[in-house]
């Protein structure tokens, strides 16, 4: 593409979701209280019996000593750890949907997606079907008096405590260290390994979808507002830059003459890509010519992320009347406009070819988030994943791109393999509570990443330009003098710029990233290493291309 190529996971701006709602990017869960439910999570008057598991003594545990022949009385087998473990709430269609609910539950829909077999899988690890809707945002009742010895109220309180799929934020933040390693290294068979522009779009694709439960026009003005700031807090600086270097866009070649300024709107509103020269002046020595290309060219993914956005409304509708072939439409489409088969010039073929190419993936999440995947039989989703995948390799190797094996320059291999890559990410995933294992040390920078994925986006190209000057200063060291030396420092400069980008990168941080939270509505914080609170409410992608 002729703007360049980003390798990013972008602000995928989803640490736009607050972390005060329960599990953001979860699937299934809906941003606002559920039915029934007060802010609690749980239910001010049980319409039916009670869901406290305790009661030894009745013939059914977990029944809170109701009759067994009373209608609606609570499934079996909760966690006994968890007070007051979710109620089923299931699909009446879903297999063992609120084990023994049947069709006349009225807590319909709390699972990932309310036609989910096992909805909510993995949440309750003491359960005999974990997360059989165990999520701490799902509505929860009061126990009967006399039903049962309801245990302390510690373990209810931790069932209630807000989360997030830690899963998904792991996702999230390896896409963007992949981002930041294949700008620094410009390695081609990183797109093979992790191709990171798919994962994230799936993952907005199923935070939308969770979002749209609400109106429209509510849940984009908010995603526009959450994108915006940060954006213009980068393109201040950006222009800066660019025009005390002395760029004109009125004369620049890539440019249509006067119409070059009216461009430059798309640095307020990305509704094209924001123009830059190919090559431009600096005030600064340590910026190369080729800086706008590689700190603005990644600016493309925010208008892509736009189009998905202000699409979304109707893709859902489409999609939950006729979930095939929506799905399979955008890859449809790539085979037509990633192949030279239909050429559409300029800016507008570019924003088609990236709407179709990474179409399908946004479309995952959506069905992700609706429990599509889930009914699949697992063997049956990842064999089809993997055969799309090896199309996707066989057509990068029977139509290489400019950089070779590099999957950003072959459209139609990127859609493909991207497509099978997220399928089987996501049947796998678990759905954390918290990070297992060894990776729970590094919960906090998981949580930072996500919290700052925008401004890590924007900020990170031009952070890896910034280190050349800082490397530049080792060759005044005393003992740099030999050419041993110097050529020692010469074969591993990439690796000293991928260490020192960081450090920048937090600065950066610690700089601008609090614009996201000014534009999230949220309190602002310079280190979001842990989950925050709400302002308003208490409690609650080197010198390589650009794409990714």
């Amino acid at each position: 593409m002729t703007h360049g190529q980003t390798d990013g996971t972008g602000p995928g701006p989803e640490p736009e979701e607050r972390y005060a709602h329960p599990y953001p990017g979860h699937p299934g869960h809906a941003a606002e209280p559920l039915p029934y439910a007060d802010h609690t999570g749980r239910h001010p008057q049980p319409r039916y019996a009670a869901y406290t598991g305790q009661d030894t003594g009745a013939p059914y545990p977990g029944h809170g000593g109701q009759d067994a022949g009373t209608p609606y009385a609570d499934h079996a087998a909760q966690d006994a750890r968890t007070p007051y473990a979710d109620h089923a709430a299931q699909n009446a269609r879903t297999p063992y949907a609120g084990q023994g609910q049947g069709s006349r539950t009225p807590y319909d829909r709390t699972g990932p997606g309310a036609r989910t077999s096992y909805a909510g899988d993995g949440q309750g690890a003491g359960s005999p079907y974990p997360g059989h809707g165990q999520d701490a945002r799902t509505p929860q009742t009061e126990p009967v008096p006399g039903a049962g010895a309801a245990p302390t109220a510690a373990p209810a309180e931790a069932a209630r405590k807000p989360g997030r799929d830690r899963y998904l934020d792991l996702l999230r933040s390896v896409a963007l260290v992949r981002v930041v390693a294949y700008h620094c290294f410009g390695w081609a068979w990183l797109t093979v390994v992790f191709p990171s522009m798919g994962v994230m779009f799936a993952l907005a694709g199923s935070l939308m979808a969770r979002s749209l439960e609400r109106p429209a026009a509510s849940v984009i003005r908010g995603r526009i507002r959450r994108l915006l700031p940060p954006l213009w807090a980068f393109a201040a600086v950006a222009l800066v830059l660019l025009f005390a270097g002395g760029w004109d866009p009125s004369q620049d070649p890539d440019q249509d003459g006067a119409w070059g300024w009216a461009a430059l709107v798309n640095y307020v509103f990305p509704f094209g890509a924001p123009p830059f020269p190919a090559e431009a002046g600096a005030p600064v020595d340590w910026l190369e010519p080729s800086w706008a290309d590689q700190a603005v060219g990644p600016l493309w993914y925010l208008r892509a992320y736009l189009w998905f956005v202000i699409a979304s409304p109707l893709l859902l509708w489409a999609f939950r009347r006729a979930p095939w072939p929506t799905l399979l439409a955008p890859l449809l489409l790539t085979a037509v406009v990633g192949t030279g088969v239909l050429t559409i010039p300029g800016e507008t073929g570019e924003a088609v070819t990236d709407f179709a190419v990474y179409g399908a993936c946004w479309v995952l999440g959506f069905a992700h988030h609706d429990g599509l995947l889930q009914r699949i039989p697992r063997y049956v989703s990842v064999s089809l994943a993997s055969l799309v995948m090896a199309f996707g390799l066989w057509w990068a190797s029977a139509h290489p791109g400019p950089e070779g094996w590099d999957l950003n320059g072959i459209p139609l291999a990127q859609a493909t393999w991207s497509f099978g890559f997220v399928v089987i990410l996501l049947q796998y995933s678990p759905s954390w509570r918290e990070l297992p294992g060894r990776l729970a040390k590094w919960d906090g920078l998981v949580t930072l990443s996500n919290n700052r994925a925008v401004t890590i986006y924007l900020w990170h190209n031009l952070a890896i330009t910034a280190t050349a000057p800082v490397i530049d200063l080792a060759y005044r060291l005393p003992f740099m003098e030999s050419d041993r030396a110097s050529a020692a420092l010469d074969s591993t400069s990439n690796v000293w710029m991928f260490a020192l980008v960081w450090p920048l990168l937090a600065l950066a941080v610690l700089a601008v990233g609090w614009v996201e939270d000014v534009a999230a509505k949220r309190r602002p914080r310079l280190w979001p290493a842990r989950p925050g609170r709400p302002a308003g409410r208490r409690g609650r992608a080197p010198a390589a291309p650009h794409r990714g």
